[in-house]
């Protein structure tokens, strides 16, 4: 095999991986709600976030494309007047953390 189908290959081993990966996470998210425990709610939702970067970047998106889309995401749930927007202003919070209260 050539160098290039070497990476063609690995990409796609890798990107498969991250889809498990999300999968496993999100059990994990699954069995930690069941359990309460805050730690490991926080650990299942953080690994969430990396791998779906890593994977939107293995997948040809920059990271900065995945933010922007994100943030538009957010505005057009305030602007449509999600429900949860509605109910508890969560879209807006996370809004002004991102814009504003970001490290």
């Amino acid at each position: 095999m050539s160098k290039p189908e070497l990476d063609i290959a690995r990409n796609l081993r890798t990107i498969e991986w991250l889809k498990a990966e999300l999968v496993g996470s999100l059990a994990s998210l699954f069995k930690a709600l069941v359990g309460s425990s805050e730690d490991r709610i926080l650990d299942a939702l953080a690994n969430m976030i990396l791998i779906s970067y890593i994977l939107a970047k293995r997948l040809g998106c920059s990271f900065s494309r995945l933010g922007t889309r994100v943030e538009n995401k957010i505005k057009a749930n305030i602007e449509q007047g999600h429900e949860i927007e509605r109910w508890y202003g969560d879209f807006s919070a996370l809004l002004h953390y991102l814009e504003n209260d970001k490290r």
